[in-house]
């Protein structure tokens, strides 16, 4: 059951459309580094496209109808929209959900240090990275600085062409024989994983001079202590624009498509819905990388608790009708695929992986091994989606995450499940998933961005 190349079927009004969405996505990756970033850029995204938020409806005491469009956010790390349907909210939902944050490095609370005249940021990563890829990068720090007085400064460095960038160095060649005996598990370890941010000594100075020019520099350009670091959140990323990739420019290479390629498509086809019969849903949350935990995860309450307000407003509340909307409705967990890659083929059992250029990719079951802690899609749920897919001619392959026995992955399809919707992982395929820099197909996102648009009129 090979699936055809999408590329060989476009005519040129679907190449200009994808190359269009491929540019416009660049930019989203361009200005949503982090999950702060992603949210911000939804949310403008969402009030061109007529989107309210929902806290002011709310607050204002205002009735929601058919045809009205809202926006919640969650500690700004995490949104959630809603077109509201035609049908009752009992009858279910039809959602697209995936997550924002993506592997990175995260400055520590108390993180400024010297040695040796050299001023470092000490980091703890976050997620999944193989370690030894993060170094001798252009590095680019983004955040924010929670100050007493509650004022929030953000901050941006490495990305303007007269920003300075900072790196993790790394030991060189020629005094690095031992190093090159180490599993590569051990070759750079997490604790060298520090920022190397400045060298140029404060006049006058003997204790700690450069840190004391580091500080002195922070003081100036944002106003800030160094005490300001305990309320910080501060990412180190890749420093760089997305870029299309290929020498016929089919694919894009850009840091953290693991997962806002699918966010992006799945916020784009919300605003490309003119009308829907039931209520459409696209959450994008935090938090996926390190479980979909905290407040902002996955795991909190944050859609529950936002859609028993909807109903509320609506009129349609009650404990059993939140319930039967939840259990009743449709959901694509959409999420990234491991792309094949025949330079490592003995990873991926090749009747069952997704490839470039064959569109969206539907996981019945991720997990490990076997397939321990996966939400398992029922048959008649993929039946339906692929009827869906095809009445809609949206390019569609299925695939599991590489061999049985080698490793595998989660995403949050298996927590939606829990309140006995229908939920299947849904994405694009990646190559060098959780790498500085990933690679994706031109035509793996449009026809991203059609099956979400097919889902959400048809499911």
């Amino acid at each position: 059951m090979e699936r055809r190349n999408a590329w060989k079927d476009y005519d040129k009004k679907e190449l200009k459309e994808l190359e269009n969405l491929s540019k416009d996505y660049r930019k989203f990756l361009d200005n949503g580094k982090t999950e702060r970033e992603c949210v911000k850029y939804i949310i403008k995204m969402a009030k061109e496209a007529g989107y309210e938020d929902f806290c002011e409806v709310r607050k204002e005491g205002r009735k929601l109808k058919a045809g009205d469009k809202v926006y919640a956010v969650n500690m700004n790390k995490a949104v959630a929209l809603f077109h509201i349907g035609k049908t009752p909210f009992e009858e279910g939902l039809n959602i697209l959900g995936a997550h924002i944050d993506s592997p990175r490095l995260d400055i520590k609370q108390n993180p400024l240090y010297e040695d040796t005249e050299l001023a470092y940021l000490d980091t703890h990563y976050y997620g999944g990275i193989k370690k030894y890829q993060w170094v001798t990068l252009p590095l680019a720090i983004h955040g924010v600085v929670a100050k007493k007085n509650g004022e929030m400064v953000e901050i941006v460095i490495g990305e303007n062409d007269k920003d300075p960038v900072f790196c993790v160095t790394d030991l060189l060649i020629h005094l690095a024989g031992e190093q090159m005996e180490k599993k590569a598990n051990k070759v750079v370890e997490g604790e060298q994983l520090d920022i190397l941010i400045g060298s140029r000594p404060l006049a006058k100075e003997e204790k700690e001079p450069v840190k004391k020019m580091i500080l002195s520099l922070l003081k100036k350009k944002y106003d800030m202590e160094e005490e300001d670091f305990l309320s910080a959140e501060l990412e180190i990323v890749p420093a760089g624009k997305a870029r299309d990739a290929g020498l016929d420019e089919s694919m894009i290479m850009a840091y953290g498509q693991d997962d806002r390629v699918c966010a992006y498509t799945s916020a784009a086809a919300m605003f490309e819905m003119k009308e829907v019969l039931k209520t459409a849903c696209c959450l994008l949350v935090d938090k996926e990388e390190i479980g979909s935990v905290g407040a902002t995860g996955m795991q909190s309450k944050f859609f529950e608790n936002t859609v028993a307000e909807l109903m509320d407003v609506m009129d349609e509340y009650s404990e059993l009708k939140l319930k039967r909307c939840l259990a009743s409705s449709y959901m694509l967990s959409s999420d990234v695929s491991a792309a094949f890659d025949p330079n490592f083929a003995s990873a991926f059992e090749k009747k069952n992986a997704a490839y470039f250029g064959r569109g969206v990719v539907f996981n019945k079951f991720t997990g490990a091994r076997g397939k321990s802690g996966s939400n398992d899609a029922n048959a008649e749920y993929i039946a339906k989606l692929r009827k869906i897919m095809d009445d809609n001619k949206v390019a569609f392959q299925t695939a599991e995450l590489g061999k049985v026995d080698i490793g595998g992955g989660g995403t949050i399809a298996y927590i939606l499940s829990l309140y006995g919707m229908n939920v299947i992982d849904s994405g694009v395929a990646v190559l060098n998933m959780h790498a500085p820099w990933e690679i994706t197909s031109k035509a793996d996102v449009y026809e991203a961005w059609k099956s979400y648009k097919a889902f959400l009129k048809d499911a």
